[in-house]
């Protein structure tokens, strides 16, 4: 008979003491139960002790958790939490430096559990942590236990962090400064700090302030990985809590100090496996470097902008200006705005006449005349060759620069994700991004020249314009999905990737999909596949009893006799025999020869 839904089959240990087998009525009050178990072993004051799982964290079992234990569960009996608390509030005060060091070791493993920690905190035991970290006398070991468990009581949310004294926060800063301290101290302390970054702007300022960039970035380029790590950490702390314009400030000094190249050559490349912390720290860093375009993304153009207005000159002077012998400046008003309305049409724009229409969407707003200029200047020969090329072709036949680079630039920010906000978990970095600065840029460079060459693969019109950035959208995403660890591996990649490529991946990936996994397809083959079967072999053996005609080869290789050969109606017996020419399926009886099918098979081996 099963026992009831209300009672778990459990043991409990103490040390010294034979194990006890009972049945935990969940109904019963957990008093009375360790009354119980405490009687069993004759052991007095039975409120002096808690039960506690003997496995993973060692959580204390509490009225309000005592429903997740399971059947076969473990649990030793031990000192109640308020006794341990008391115990420990005393130990750490102690002046034998043994004890001391003991007591705290044993509050940062007990203050992992919710109930002890309310206890400590309750028996005011933080003055006591904030204490030995103020005076300062206390270093080494015993200063590292009472950071973590000072950490491990905050992170049950019971104190907040704006209570800290400036004492506190001045020494907890003092060990992140310091040059020669040990490394698990400056571990914790780093931790600390970045969990007091959100809290408060106070803090953030604060922080800020004291830690600068230049010293998260020595202990960034340090061996030991949990520092490195925790260093890391920080800076994320600081990135996501300043404001847009710190931000800005802080990444401008981060590209100054070449901090991508260093991720990229001693973090990414690192001999070291990269951990899944450390992966989402550099998910993060990508995340807030790329999101920086986003202002500029969501910026329309602005036609009365001189600035705006001469970018957008400069790409059509760029392109076309070089061409002409004649300044345009000796030509009249009119003539001057027709060559340019002419030449804005080239390049690939939709409205000639006022090219600055065809930036107001945003997105992609100014970004994509960014990244235009960019190409320009930062490859002219690309841009000449690609706009010249257009230039010259059949009006239905070339590919808009223009129209092409803005679409291209939404795509790149809805791929990249740009100006969304950073995933609490998410690991997906691109190793290239950190072994390049102006990513996005460069990355931008490659993809209009992919464009174009995909256009003409695909001998594309103008009304082929959506289903041509489609397949450069596939080509980009399959490139990046392979994570290429450069701008130049991704670039042989991507072009390699071609469109005949892509219409293969898609007709593979098609019939994998559609006929392979889908489940009722699965089914119904299995369900016809012995009929099939069944059917191929009679077709065989109809074919068998029809009949062949062969020519008969002799020794001096002629074929100048002929012989026919059928299987018998009951398929036992093969008959053959030699026939005149213009004879076709000539009865049985007029096939003098015969065999067994498998003595000609084996013949025939």
């Amino acid at each position: 008979m099963a026992p009831p839904k209300d009672v778990v089959k459990i043991a409990i240990q103490m040390v010294g003491a034979i194990p006890q087998l009972i049945e935990l009525q969940q109904s019963k009050p957990l008093a009375s139960v360790l009354k119980d178990i405490c009687d069993v072993w004759s052991l007095p004051n039975a409120e002096r002790y808690a039960l506690q799982y003997a496995d993973g964290r060692q959580t204390y079992i509490t009225e309000s958790n005592r429903g997740e234990i399971k059947n076969g569960s473990i649990l030793w009996l031990t000192t109640s939490p308020d006794q341990e608390a008391e115990g420990l509030y005393s130990g750490i005060q102690s002046n034998n430096l043994d004890v001391k060091s003991d007591s705290l070791k044993r509050l940062a493993s007990l203050s992992q559990d919710v109930t002890f920690a309310q206890e400590f905190i309750n028996r005011n035991g933080l003055k006591q942590i904030f204490s030995i970290v103020e005076e300062g006398n206390d270093t080494g070991e015993i200063l590292a236990h009472t950071l973590k468990a000072f950490m491990e009581l905050m992170e049950h949310d019971f104190v907040s962090w704006e209570t800290l004294s400036a004492a506190f926060i001045k020494k907890i800063v003092s060990y992140v400064n310091m040059n020669s301290m040990d490394a698990s101290v400056q571990r914790l302390s780093l931790s600390i700090l970045e969990n007091m970054v959100p809290s408060s702007r106070l803090l953030f300022e604060l922080v800020r302030k004291e830690v600068t960039l230049d010293r998260l970035l020595t202990h960034l380029q340090v061996t030991n990985t949990q520092l490195q790590l925790k260093a890391m950490a920080l800076l994320i702390a600081l990135l996501l809590a300043a404001t847009d314009a710190e931000r800005r400030d802080m990444m401008d000094y981060l590209r100054e100090r070449n901090v991508r190249q260093f991720i990229h050559k001693n973090i990414i490349h690192s001999s070291e496996p990269l951990g899944d912390e450390m992966a989402h720290y550099l998910y993060v860093l990508q995340s807030i470097s790329l999101n920086l375009h986003e202002r500029r993304m969501r910026t329309p153009m602005d036609p009365y902008s001189q600035e705006q207005r001469e970018l957008l000159q400069s790409l059509r002077q760029t392109a076309f200006e070089s061409e002409s012998e004649t300044p345009t400046s000796n030509f009249s008003t009119e003539r001057r705005r027709s060559l340019c309305a002419k030449e804005f049409r080239k390049l690939g724009f939709v409205n000639n006449s006022n090219p600055a229409q065809d930036l107001y969407r945003a997105p992609p707003g100014l970004l994509a005349l960014d990244n235009m200029v960019y190409f320009s200047r930062h490859t002219p020969n690309a841009y000449s060759r690609f706009v010249l090329e257009n230039s010259s072709r059949e009006d239905k036949h070339e590919c808009p620069f223009a129209r092409s680079s803005i679409q291209l630039t939404l795509i790149l920010c809805e791929i990249l994700h740009v100006g969304e906000p950073c995933s609490e978990t998410a690991q997906a970095f691109y190793p290239m991004f950190f072994g390049q600065d102006h990513f996005f840029e460069e990355l931008f460079c490659i993809c209009i020249q992919l464009v174009n060459k995909t256009w003409k693969e695909m001998r594309a019109t103008q009304e082929d314009f959506d289903k041509v950035l489609q397949v450069v959208r596939e080509q980009i995403t399959r490139t990046l999905s392979l994570k290429p660890t450069s701008l130049e591996l991704f670039k042989t990649r991507v072009n390699v990737l071609n469109y005949s490529e892509i219409l293969k991946l898609r007709q593979t990936e098609r019939l994998h999909q559609e006929e392979t996994l889908a489940v009722p397809v699965l089914e119904l083959r299995e369900r016809l596949k012995p009929e099939l079967l069944e059917l191929i072999r009679q077709q065989r053996l109809l074919r068998l009893c029809e009949g062949t005609l062969f020519r008969k080869i002799s020794s001096r290789r002629r074929q100048d006799k002929l012989w026919y050969c059928r299987l018998s109606p009951n398929h036992k017996v093969l008959h053959y025999g030699d026939v005149e020419e213009g004879v076709h399926s000539p009865p049985i009886e007029s096939l003098p020869e015969k065999r067994c099918p498998g003595t000609c098979l084996l013949h025939c081996v």
